[in-house]
């Protein structure tokens, strides 16, 4: 490659947020788009998002169908027996697939376990690009910083800001020039406005100054966006051949939710018509 792969890494120290939702949606845009995307999954005992492409792969072959697939790029295809194993050399095979990565791909997808590890920490380091789901609570919000139990007014960062402030040191020692992007998605939206939304995005907007994070548009809790998974598809895949569920107009709500998406973390080149047509 003349050039070397965007690295985009999905990471937030609280589980649940839905880091391997939205690292499997970017992935199928992507594709689609026409990139070339190798695809790494850091959470060795979950394995959400290497089991998600089994997935696909495997309903594909059933169903005689072709869509694009990622390059799979994991540490190990024993994700359980490397977690077990000590940190040197978890830290090895991740040197050996990442450096897989770089010579395929135009892009590099990681989703990050639910928890500080030297593998999660280790692939923050190398991000061009950050992308933090949240759900729109201060349960999530404290991962990102704290805030004071009576007031609410924010306090100080918390310690996943602190991760993402030591990988933008370790990229700056490293020489390069472009600074580590670091973007937060209100994920998981409810429907309808609430008391509880505006706080939190008050603390969030005011951290976002004093951390240095841009915040975007996530998916909201769809129906859809779990019915698919078992399949190994996202809502980018539905077209008239590729139809393991009816479709219907909420389906091409969440179309326009992924272009939204594409649009916040700045791939909206690959945010195309197609996204769009519930064929």
């Amino acid at each position: 490659m003349a050039t070397q792969p965007h690295v985009i890494v999905v990471g937030n120290e609280k589980g649940g947020a839905g880091k391997s939702t939205i690292a499997v949606h970017l992935t199928a845009a992507l594709l689609h788009g026409g990139a070339n995307v190798a695809v790494m999954d850091l959470d060795l005992r979950q394995s959400s998002m290497a089991r998600f492409f089994a997935n696909r792969r495997a309903w594909l072959a059933s169903q005689g169908a072709v869509l694009p697939e990622p390059l799979l790029r994991h540490a190990s295809d024993d994700g359980v027996a490397l977690a077990r194993a000590g940190e040197t050399e978890q830290l090895a095979r991740f040197e050996e697939a990442f450096a897989r990565a770089h010579q395929d791909a135009d892009f590099v997808i990681i989703d990050t376990p639910g928890g500080d590890s030297a593998l999660s920490r280790v692939a923050h380091a190398r991000a061009d690009l950050i992308v933090t789901p949240m759900n729109d609570s201060f349960v999530d919000f404290d991962v990102l910083g704290h805030v004071d139990p009576v007031t609410l007014e924010l306090q100080k960062p918390s310690i996943y800001s602190e991760t993402v402030w030591e990988a933008r040191k370790a990229r700056a020692l490293t020489g390069q020039r472009q600074a580590l992007d670091w973007i937060v998605l209100r994920n998981r939206l409810a429907s309808v406005e609430a008391r509880n939304r505006k706080r939190v995005d008050e603390r969030l907007t005011a951290l976002a100054k004093r951390v240095g994070f841009r915040i975007g548009s996530g998916l909201r809790d769809r129906v859809i966006y779990r019915e698919l998974f078992p399949f190994g598809l996202t809502i980018a895949d539905l077209s008239a051949k590729v139809r393991p569920v009816p479709v219907s107009l909420v389906h091409v709500s969440a179309r326009q939710e992924l272009r939204a998406l594409l649009h916040s973390v700045g791939l909206s080149r690959f945010s195309g018509e197609e996204l769009l047509a519930a064929e």
